[in-house]
């Protein structure tokens, strides 16, 4: 089954009416272009009055405008307060965006990795390298358990590490797993409670209720107990006045 085909014109004027459509069709066929653009106004004007909840959009008078100027077929002279675009200048294709060409070469690790690497190979200082290298095998070993969990070896990283560096990144295997080099550092226990202590901020009402307590001693207890209200603290009926 095939569908309508729209005219040219068919969404703006569903969106503005009918009505609205003549009228942007009739303004070519005034002479004076004050008054075409007058009329070119007034007509924008209706729009708004219209359909109020246009003027919520962002640049919503060029919006209308440029639908003006494409309902009059972009053959209208008139003085207009914005550059006027038909549809086509307005609807562009966005550029498209530079992708990558270069073939990586574990597909695991991603191009993160790649220029960890790169960045790595230009530190002078050894003592810096040495810290680098660690830091990238320790992300290589956590990106690799999220696909692999049961051979996410440290050997298995030195290679790799050293397969991306072209062998110019190495490190002692007993080292690494001996300190366990590519082991996130653990959290440490957030079930003490001392550490839960550390971490409590007083709030203003609590230290003000704490002051309360403290400067009133056990007089504030016996007010409480009296608004609040018992046994002993109902009120007795008033009698009139005699």
């Amino acid at each position: 089954m095939s569908l309508p085909t729209l005219h040219k014109h068919e969404l703006l004027q569903r969106e503005y009416g009918q009505s609205t459509f003549q009228l942007v069709q009739g303004l070519r066929d005034i002479e004076d272009k004050a008054e075409r653009t007058r009329r070119a106004t007034q007509i924008v004007q209706l729009i708004f009055r219209l359909q109020p909840s246009l003027r919520d959009q962002p640049n919503s008078q060029e919006k209308v405008w440029n639908h003006l100027y494409e309902m009059a077929d972009e053959d209208l002279d008139i003085d207009a307060p914005f550059e006027l675009k038909g549809l086509s200048g307005l609807h562009q294709n966005p550029k498209p965006l530079p992708y990558p060409e270069k073939n990586l070469k574990l597909r695991a690790y991603g191009r993160g990795v790649e220029l960890m690497v790169e960045k790595a190979l230009t530190m002078e200082d050894e003592t810096e390298r040495e810290q680098a290298t660690i830091t990238i095998g320790r992300t290589m070993k956590f990106l690799y358990r999220s696909h692999n969990k049961e051979n996410a070896k440290d050997a298995t990283i030195l290679k790799h590490l050293k397969d991306l560096s072209g062998g110019r990144l190495t490190l002692d295997p007993a080292m690494v797993e001996a300190q366990s080099l590519f082991e996130m550092a653990a959290a440490p226990a957030s079930g003490t409670s001392a550490s839960r202590a550390a971490f409590i901020v007083p709030q203003p009402r609590q230290e003000r209720e704490r002051e309360g307590r403290r400067g009133s001693g056990g007089n504030g207890n016996r007010r409480d107990k009296q608004r609040r209200g018992g046994k002993k603290g109902r009120q007795e009926p008033q009698q009139p006045p005699q």
